[in-house]
């Protein structure tokens, strides 16, 4: 009652206030405060006059707090006014305090613009089955609590959130375990997913003498044909300089690294069809003689670059992952790939510390977008590229974007200045939203120049940008000399919010810009950008295919089978690794089929990609001959789903599957035809429980773009209630202590990992959730999700460090050696030399 009270109070305040203002602009006031303040700035003495100034601020501030207001106020020229004498501002200590007041007056002012685009709408679409195929540019806002990752990601300076309004409190729904979704007999089609429980182990894999069989350890439904296209790679530019390009490569020396690369716009891979059939969204008409023959010395191009320039990537191979991409099905019919992808990649040699933060960088760049509104005459305003316009042409000194390929996301760069553009990012499939991750190819730079790049349609309220996180950049010709690197890059980043609006419609008010600047190195280079390291699906499906054949299929059981077919059609693969039995004996095979199952899934946000890099570390040591993989081989069952949402991964998405809906928001009721990879995942679930071999852990990896280091949530009855403050006596209630041992031990063992940030709370806005769900409706006392920082660590041996490749493997490395600590003979291992001490206590270093 008394709330309800205090809200008519305010409505009615708020009414008097408009109208206050209303008669404050009919009079001609806001005019009479502008003038008072430019008199006050040229002619009172300075620093007598600055209590004056800000008392003039104060009111325009109070003002301007209306539409109205705030007309009135650009009317009268009040931003031209704030913004020259903030100027002489600047030049003066006494008078600083006045900058940060009128600069808040100016962002709050400008008029919002809309975003240079024709719709709001992604530019891909998908016809979803049972559903409309077009998507209004209105809908509802988003609840933006559902943008976070699994838990709320609060922002860098606000640490610690007030969970208590979001904390489920009732104990009758905590301790509620709701009935299956789906009928019992629809599980036992799950059982073909647990092929080591039938498996006679007489094949050829358990004879020493015999070398493993292509595919002997391979799922019959996978249908993979590795000999795709393994031997015409080649290297194509847009079709209209196919002819200039074939003509430079004839004489070129490879040597001669500048000359090959300023013979193409582009670095990207031709990807096509072994039968000569174009995939969807090609080209369908066949190539003429002379592009044939130009194909066919692209090719032998390849081969030479491979053998002469080409390094050695552990658990990489440029043919086999080609031959993966042009199995993948995208929305456009992606017929390039980005260079970075198919020759591979390397961490660089040395740690990269966080980016030193310049002082006021973000007062400097929103002054510069002042002096932009200021001085439109100053401004080039020119499209360079825009991914629903193959046809435009860019002018010779700018520079050249492209994102048509997997995992890419750049829908339009516009040219503002000499060496400044503004980008803006297309939304996720099927919706409007969801705009963070980006990932884009750009060339024609001119080296030592700094270019300024803003990403102007981020959603993100903040970000690690802040914080000291920087871009990764992928250069062509360092790749070439040996250092294929994605290496982070950029100076003066910040990240703050803007005055677009979308283009239309949409209830949504603000964006914010991303903005940072890069310096390239070489002339003529070819570079890619991205919001964090990229990993595709293609190159999941190829590394898969490289761990089957590492193997030793005498000693591990490793078996990749297809869990459903995604809604554009592809694949999702499920890998089952353990150790094989000693003998056919049955001691050893009942050892086998009673070992507890450990289910690890991935990549359900495709924006985060370092979960990706996290799990490809975990899954290369549970195939490594490591001492600890085989005693974790021969104590459990992997059970693994490395890319939940792969058509999302394909399209560049940073949020949703091509339903337009977030796959971690869908495990209470999945659907089985919108979302197949969640309706499955948690199918099989169900059959493990049916048959008594409910998972001994479940996690789920994520990315965290707003908190460093890595961490675990999972769930604790009896914490949530704690730190609710429920009035329910927990003295009564009985609770395994052991979802804390993983990350108790993981604190002890994993540089990265901070127990200190890890939460057990049961939320009301998580409840349908992968680590809610499997939790409650599974009975899995261990179910986490597992989050890696986009930036780095504040904490340990590599504090004030950003992760690297190397340090996201290394993680996933450490969650393994962590489920040690749930088999009976830890401590034999721990004390043997298969892990030094010194790794182990690495607080101490």
């Amino acid at each position: 009652m008394e709330e309800e009270r205090n809200m008519i109070l305010n409505d009615k305040k708020d009414r008097e206030n408009e109208a206050n203002v209303c008669w404050v602009v009919s009079k001609g006031y806001i005019f009479g405060l502008l003038r008072l303040y430019e008199d006050w700035h040229s002619n009172g003495a300075q620093h007598d006059a600055i209590p004056i100034r800000h008392s003039l601020l104060r009111c325009l501030h109070k003002v301007t707090n209306s539409t109205a207001g705030r007309q009135a106020f650009m009317l009268h020229g009040g931003i031209r006014v704030l913004y020259e004498s903030t100027q002489t501002c600047l030049l003066g200590k006494g008078l600083e305090s006045l900058v940060d007041p009128s600069l808040q007056l100016m962002r709050k002012c400008l008029p919002t613009t809309p975003l240079p685009l024709t719709s709001d709408q992604s530019a891909y679409t998908f016809p979803l089955p049972g559903r409309s195929h077009t998507v209004p540019d209105i809908e509802p806002e988003a609840d933006m609590r559902s943008e976070a990752s699994d838990d709320d990601e609060e922002a860098e300076d606000n640490p610690k959130p007030d969970y208590d309004d979001d904390l489920e409190t009732d104990l009758n729904k905590l301790r509620f375990r709701p009935d299956p979704d789906r009928p019992n007999e629809l599980l036992p089609q799950y059982s073909r997913l647990c092929p080591e429980l039938s498996h006679d182990f007489q094949a050829k894999e358990l004879d020493l003498s015999s070398e493993p069989e292509e595919g002997s350890t391979a799922s019959s439904s996978s249908s993979d044909d590795e000999a795709v296209l393994l031997n015409t790679s080649s290297f194509g530019s847009s079709r209209r300089d196919r002819r200039r390009t074939a003509s430079h490569l004839k004489a070129c020396d490879f040597h001669r690294d500048s000359s090959i690369l300023s013979t193409s716009p582009s670095f990207r891979t031709m990807v096509r069809e072994a039968r000569g059939k174009a995939p969807p969204g090609q080209r369908g008409d066949e190539l003429d003689d002379e592009e044939d023959a130009e194909e066919s010395h692209h090719g032998t191009m390849i081969d030479t670059l491979l053998e002469r320039h080409g390094v050695c990537i552990p658990h990489h191979e440029p043919r086999l992952y080609r031959a993966a991409a042009a199995k993948t099905k995208s929305i456009p019919g992606f017929s390039i790939l980005a260079f970075p992808d198919f020759w591979g990649h390397l961490p660089p040699p040395g740690h990269e510390p966080m980016a030193p933060r310049k002082p006021n960088v973000q007062r400097q760049k929103v002054f510069e977008d002042v002096q932009r509104f200021l001085n439109p005459e100053g401004i080039i305003d020119q499209v360079v590229f825009d991914l629903e316009d193959s046809s435009l042409q860019c002018p010779s000194d700018s520079l050249r974007f492209y994102s048509k390929f997997e995992c890419g996301n750049l829908r339009k760069a516009v040219q503002v200045r000499r060496y400044e553009y503004d980008l803006i990012l297309n939304a996720d499939a099927n919706c409007n939203q969801h705009t963070q991750w980006f990932y884009f190819e750009v060339s024609n730079m001119v080296p030592g120049t700094p270019y300024r790049f803003n990403v102007i349609n981020c959603e993100k309220s903040n970000s690690q940008f802040n914080y000291g996180m920087q871009p990764v950049l992928y250069s062509v010709r360092e790749a070439l000399e040996g250092r294929p690197h994605w290496v982070r890059s950029g100076t003066e980043i910040c990240y703050y919010r803007n005055h677009y609006c979308p283009a239309r419609g949409r209830r949504r008010t603000t964006f914010y810009t991303l903005t940072f600047t890069i310096t390239f190195k070489h002339n003529e280079d070819v570079c890619y950008l991205a919001y964090h390291y990229p990993y595709t699906y293609s190159a999941l499906k190829a590394n898969l295919k490289l761990l089957q054949r590492s193997v030793d299929p005498t000693k591990v059981f490793f078996q990749q089978q297809v869990l459903c077919s995604t809604l554009a059609g592809n694949s999702c693969p499920m890998v089952t690794i353990t150790a094989c039995p000693a003998s056919r004996s049955w001691r050893d095979m009942h050892q086998l089929r009673n070992r507890p199952c450990i289910v690890l899934t991935c990549r359900v946000h495709p924006g985060e990609s370092n979960a990706s890099w996290v799990m490809k570390g975990t899954l290369e040591f549970l195939c490594s001959s490591d001492p600890v993989a085989q005693s974790l081989r021969e104590a459990f069952i992997f059970k693994i789903i490395p890319m939940l949402n792969p058509d999302g991964v394909i399209n560049g998405t940073n949020r949703c599957d091509l339903n337009g809906e977030d796959l971690n928001r869908q495990w209470s009721k999945p659907d089985p035809v919108l979302s197949p990879t969640i309706y499955h995942t948690k199918g099989f679930l169900y059959y493990l429980n049916s048959i008594g071999r409910t998972p001994l852990v479940y996690c789920d990896y994520h990315g965290h773009s707003r908190k460093k280091n890595v961490f675990l949530y999972g769930c604790s009855l009896k914490e949530t209630l704690w730190q609710s403050g429920s009035s329910v006596n927990t003295m009564g209630l009985k609770e395994d202590p052991g979802y804390r041992t993983i990350p108790k031990t993981l604190d002890s063992i994993a540089p990265a990992f901070s127990f200190n940030s890890c939460n057990y709370l049961v939320e009301k806005s998580r409840s349908s959730t992968a680590r809610v769900v499997v939790w409650r409706e599974m009975g899995v006392l261990r179910s986490y999700t597992m989050e890696s920082t986009h930036n780095g660590c504040d904490q340990g041996i590599y504090k004030g460090l950003q992760t690297g490749t190397r340090e996201l493997q290394e993680m996933g490395l450490k969650f393994c050696h962590s489920l040690l600590s749930l088999t009976k003979d830890m401590k034999a291992l721990y004390s043997t030399r298969t892990i030094n001490h010194n790794d182990l206590d690495h607080k101490s270093h």
